[in-house]
């Protein structure tokens, strides 16, 4: 059974003490990790496993045979167990599929063990193993995924909703919460810091734009596949808000140029082989573009022409010799500003018709 993670309050509170065999938690976003794993073991508390045992497997050397006893002894003191094993790396091996899989129908019949079990994030290939098919199948499973940028104002809204506070009605406040979105991208735990801050700070109630701009940190965090999404979304202001927070964290610039070119070049190679007659699905799997790249690549280029990705083409292998030390008469030295002008020349051309920031 599998839940997103906003939904597993709801779960554990309907579940009236009667709580699943075991819970399994996968994800890279280490706030929602945290807050959900928090959740599962209160609520297990409160149903009376007040026993608990953590299992955390690192290296090659684990004991698994401990792991499976504990999922079948008796507790010392007669009391409900409460397991917690933590697999930081993802991959527990044959051995380690080989006894999860054991333990599953173990634990699948005694109703006097919970167990959680804490994953990184998984790939496809991980996902659809016999291992974490058998984690699903006798219980819950939760995705803690990062809060992408369109939904961070919402969050942010219902988590000051939940500490009695709120932002003002209207246009005003989506731009209070557009701010402060801004200001804590890619970084979630400093968001929800930020948050219990300004409750600390003001009492139950509205918050002015400006009590946020007082309080509020700029923590925001940015990587470079992020950075494409933005360019190719034709967000101009974010996208250079990006390689401002990118060069100030002291990303490498040939870094910043590959993402950038990598697009330039998908782009331009799909369009002419739309030009030559392909249809687009099997251009884009040609091009291996999937995922939020592939609805963002099938957005652009229907309006997109050849000759100006052509153009851009030429200003990417411009600018590759820029970040490696080349000048050019007709662009900045700087490596920064030369991938600032790129980055906007990429951003105009993936601009929505109608766009007007």
């Amino acid at each position: 059974m599998q839940l997103r993670h906003d939904q597993l309050a709801n779960h554990l509170s309907k579940s009236g003490g009667a709580l699943k065999p075991l819970y399994t938690l996968h994800g890279d976003e280490a706030l929602l990790v945290q807050e959900a794993g928090d959740a599962i073991r209160a609520a297990a508390k409160a149903a009376g496993y007040t026993e608990r045992q953590v299992h955390t497997v690192s290296g090659a050397y684990f004991d698994w045979s401990s792991l499976l006893g504990a999922a079948s002894e008796m507790s010392l003191f007669g009391d409900r167990q409460f397991i917690d094993i933590r697999i930081p790396s993802g991959k527990p091996g044959k051995e380690g599929s080989q006894a999860l899989q054991q333990y599953c129908e173990t634990a699948a019949g005694n109703d006097g063990v919970i167990t959680l079990v804490t994953l990184p994030r998984l790939d496809k290939t991980q996902l659809s193993s016999a291992w974490f098919t058998a984690l699903d199948g006798v219980g819950v499973s939760v995705r803690c995924d990062p809060i992408e940028r369109q939904q961070l104002p919402l969050w942010i809204a219902q988590r000051l909703a939940a500490q009695g506070q709120q932002v003002e009605p209207g246009e005003a406040g989506q731009r209070t919460l557009a701010f402060f979105a801004d200001r804590v991208e890619g970084n979630l735990l400093a968001a929800h810091q930020e948050i219990v801050k300004l409750g600390l700070l003001h009492p139950p109630g509205t918050l002015t734009i400006e009590q946020i701009e007082e309080a509020v940190v700029d923590v925001a965090r940015f990587n470079v596949f992020k950075l494409s999404e933005a360019v190719l979304s034709g967000q101009i202001e974010r996208t250079l808000r990006m390689i401002d927070g990118l060069q100030a964290e002291g990303e490498a610039a040939v870094l910043v140029h590959w993402a950038l070119a990598e697009d330039i070049l998908g782009l331009y190679r799909a369009r002419t082989a739309l030009d030559g007659g392909k249809p687009l699905p099997m251009v884009l799997r040609e091009q291996r573009v999937w995922g939020p790249r592939e609805r963002l690549f099938e957005r652009i280029l229907p309006q997109a022409k050849a000759p100006a990705l052509a153009r851009l083409v030429a200003n990417a292998s411009t600018v590759d010799g820029i970040v490696k030390g080349l000048r050019h008469p007709q662009w900045p030295d700087d490596a920064w500003e030369a991938l600032r002008r790129l980055a906007l020349q990429l951003a105009q051309t993936a601009r929505p018709a109608g766009a007007t920031r």
